[in-house]
């Protein structure tokens, strides 16, 4: 755990530069739009270690599969989202000397990013081998106001030297992602040109064929003077720039403004690259850095007035949710249906930047809560759009008849995962998409998406369950072989009861479904059963045998459902008895003792819990919880919000807060020691669902709103904003309860158990007494 970012409300701030912690920096302090993101790297050149990252959202490569030896149905690749061309170049030479913070004595040193307005600034004073001094300040953003623009400007100040000086402004297209499976480049070069401080880049993807077009226009200032002189122009090989000279006296102030075009052909056609970039810089350089960036601050402060958390009392934990929202607003916006949320977001190159179940079971209930209703739904339309291969990818494990398995993890829909008790036993992200669908209706209303599209999906992954189950003459019953649960660390069980739970669930929703749409649609339901040759007798009559046949795996004395067959054989021993020096286990210990432990990295049978809080009383919640969480390690980012939530349904108010504490500041503390290589940016949405639906006690039930709010004693008061059918509501509470509707119309709510109804601008006080 590293603790060197200051605390602070709205900023993330590091002061002093370690080379040790950089890479974990370059994590932090990322920037991105939802189109475009970008590791936190310096523009100068620094031959340290470093972690380049510059990424193009939906670019990706699909990088052969590097396995020991091949099994059938094993996905042929993994798809990476691309390091793309290096926009952000500004090379300084000083009397030939180049100016790099790994060789150079660092005086002074400021990393600061501003989260309300998206504004990256480094500041530094650095001693060049020589003696030579400079002063510098670099600030750059992404523009939320046109995701196509990049702006940096980098000042520099001669402090005890007169020179020669050398700037050079460039696109590098010669990159490489550092986890590639064969160290193979995936871009190749299509075109290039400079004219003076114009210069353009154009390259292709791979196999994919995927163009980018990147144009930078760079002006130089010295001492608030543009520099008129035409500058060299510089092509190599993915290679573009513009090269400035100077005579640099002490005392002397440059800027360099960057005005960058950054663009790709899922937004703009391949043959319109050269055009759409050179109108881009072009406005952007007409408008300058103060509009561009007042624009983008714009932007960013319409998100923040719907998303954001304040905490009184406890500046830690403040920073840590806004970071949290922060990151998760600048991966995704939801305008492309096409696209979706990586583990990693746009912040480093592990997981390949592609889509997991943590979108459906995590990310979601951000969005619902805080976003437009569109954006939630195109999560769901992403999968929609997906089905046909969700059905060839059962296809390829021997499934029929329009049976549809999701991929674990995939970019285009097609299952790309090489880890075969993920590929083909981690079924239960089957559930997770159907469950989407349910809490995506539940929350809006918006039983239209059923007709077609959800109907389709459940129609899908349920037929899915009813050709994966299997008759146990043994049990009298269905069961499920040879799974892996959400928690990874034991592999192919039977009979793992959050994966059954699924099954049952989703084939009851889908049933609930069907019967909606015959009654609401019926001629719709009639072209959807030609379509998919549903022969809604036999099937569903299936159906209602496995619900009412399914084996869950129990204990009679301690009565609770078993997270899957055998689980009791295990040695039953607390986390809190292991040795510190063991801890974690995936660092520490081998694969073989962790299956064979009873240590569980994530909530597994409590993930059931949690979805279906109504068919479990406190008491049954409360003997789960004791049994499972003292021997849960939490070894997964997504394990600690679930627990957090429980814990505070079960009156464990001081556990909610701990559990709370453990996913706010995961990656400002380095908790995990593994920030380096990107954010939890998945995780990040769980520590938003913690607080809103922990200390905000908030659900919807049957399309009702429900809070139960607590505040933790430590705070003095917080407060949270959540849209909700039409609705923006903000709660406040301290030494009193407050809830203000925002928008015109009346809501209904259901506060510590009594119903309020919540006019037009009404603000409603409650004493916690009353609770």
């Amino acid at each position: 755990m590293k603790n060197y970012i200051i605390h602070c409300d709205w900023k993330v701030i590091e002061e002093g530069f370690d080379p040790k912690n950089n890479r974990v920096s370059e994590s932090l302090f990322s920037l991105g739009n939802g189109h475009t993101g970008q590791r936190a790297n310096f523009e100068e050149k620094y031959s340290g270690d470093s972690l380049q990252g510059n990424y193009l959202a939906g670019v990706y490569y699909p990088d052969k599969t590097r396995v020991g030896w091949w099994k059938n149905g094993y996905p042929e690749y993994f798809a990476k989202v691309l390091n793309a061309a290096n926009w952000i170049g500004i090379h300084i030479q000083v009397d030939g000397e180049e100016l790099d913070l790994a060789t150079a004595q660092v005086d002074e040193f400021k990393r600061e990013l501003d989260m309300h307005s998206a504004l990256l600034t480094r500041s530094f004073v650095a001693s060049l081998p020589s003696g030579k001094k400079l002063e510098v300040e670099a600030k750059r953003f992404l523009s939320m106001k046109n995701q196509e623009i990049g702006v940096i400007r980098y000042q520099l100040k001669s402090l005890n030297f007169s020179a020669p000086l050398t700037v050079t402004s460039f696109i590098d297209g010669d990159v490489m992602n550092e986890d590639s499976n064969y160290d193979e480049k995936f871009w190749v070069e299509l075109e290039k040109e400079v004219e003076g401080a114009n210069a353009f880049l154009c390259m292709e993807t791979k196999k994919t064929g995927f163009h980018s077009g990147n144009r930078q226009l760079t002006r130089v200032l010295l001492n608030g003077k543009e520099q008129l002189d035409q500058p060299e122009a510089l092509q190599k090989e993915k290679f573009v720039g513009s090269v400035f000279h100077s005579q640099f006296q002490e005392g002397d102030t440059l800027v360099v403004e960057k005005y960058a075009a950054i663009c790709s052909s899922l937004q703009t056609p391949k043959g319109k690259m050269k055009a759409r970039t050179q109108k881009l810089v072009e406005e952007a350089s007409a408008k300058g850095f103060e509009q561009l960036y007042q624009e983008h601050s714009k932007a960013w402060e319409l998100r923040w007035e719907t998303s954001d958390i304040e905490i009184k009392g406890d500046r830690a934990a403040q920073q840590g949710i806004r970071f949290n929202i922060f990151h998760l607003m600048q991966t995704y916006t939801g305008d492309d249906e096409r696209l979706n949320i990586g583990p990693k977001g746009f912040t480093g190159e592990k997981y390949g930047g592609v889509t997991y179940w943590d979108t459906e079971a995590y990310c979601l209930p951000f969005f619902l809560g805080t976003a437009p209703e569109r954006v939630a739904k195109n999560l769901l339309m992403y999968r929609y759009k997906h089905l046909g291969r969700a059905i060839e990818n059962a296809e390829k494990l021997g499934f029929k008849n329009g049976a549809a398995l999701y991929p674990m993890v995939t970019i285009n829909g097609e299952e790309c995962h090489n880890e075969w008790e993920i590929t083909f036993e981690e079924i239960h992200r089957n559930g997770a998409i159907a469950y989407a669908i349910y809490n995506y209706i539940n929350y809006t209303g918006d039983r239209q998406y059923l007709a077609p599209y959800g109907f389709e999906v459940l129609l899908g992954i349920s037929r899915f369950w009813a050709q994966r189950v299997n008759w146990s003459e043994e049990k009298q019953a269905y069961v499920i072989l040879g799974v892996t649960g959400p928690n990874e660390y034991e592999n192919n069980v039977n009979n793992n009861f959050h994966t059954n739970k699924m099954a049952v669930w989703t084939l009851k929703y889908t049933l609930d479904v069907i019967a909606y749409i015959k009654r609401e649609h019926p001629y719709l339901f009639e072209e959807l059963i030609q379509k998919w040759k549903f022969n809604e007798l036999q099937e569903t009559d299936h159906w209602k045998e496995i619900i009412e046949k399914m084996y869950f795996p129990y204990d009679a004395k301690r009565e609770i459902f078993l997270q899957q067959d055998g689980f009791l054989d295990k040695e039953l021993i607390p986390v809190d008895l292991l040795p510190e020096d063991e801890y974690p286990i995936n660092q520490n210990w081998s694969w073989d003792r962790i299956l064979r432990s009873c240590y569980i990295k994530q909530a597994d049978t409590l993930q059931s819990l949690y979805w279906f809080q109504d068919e479990y009383d406190q008491e049954s919640v409360k003997r789960h919880f004791d049994f499972y969480e003292p021997i849960t390690v939490h070894e997964s980012s997504l394990s600690p919000c679930v627990h957090s939530i429980l814990a505070s349904r079960i009156g464990r108010e001081d556990k909610a807060y701990e559990f709370y504490l453990r996913t706010a500041r995961l990656d400002l503390d380095d908790y995990n020691n593994d920030t380096e290589d990107g954010l939890h940016i998945t995780s990040m949405a769980g520590t938003w669902m913690s607080f809103v639906e922990a200390f905000g006690g908030m659900r919807v039930k049957n399309g009702q709103l429900m809070l139960d709010p607590f505040i933790p004693k430590s705070w003095e008061s917080y407060s949270f904003k959540i849209s909700f059918r039409g609705s923006h509501l903000e709660i406040q509470m301290g030494e009193e309860l407050k809830i203000i509707n925002h928008n015109p119309g009346m809501v209904s709510a259901i506060i510590w158990g009594k119903n309020y109804e919540l006019q037009e601008k009404q603000e409603l006080i409650l004493n916690r007494e009353e609770k």
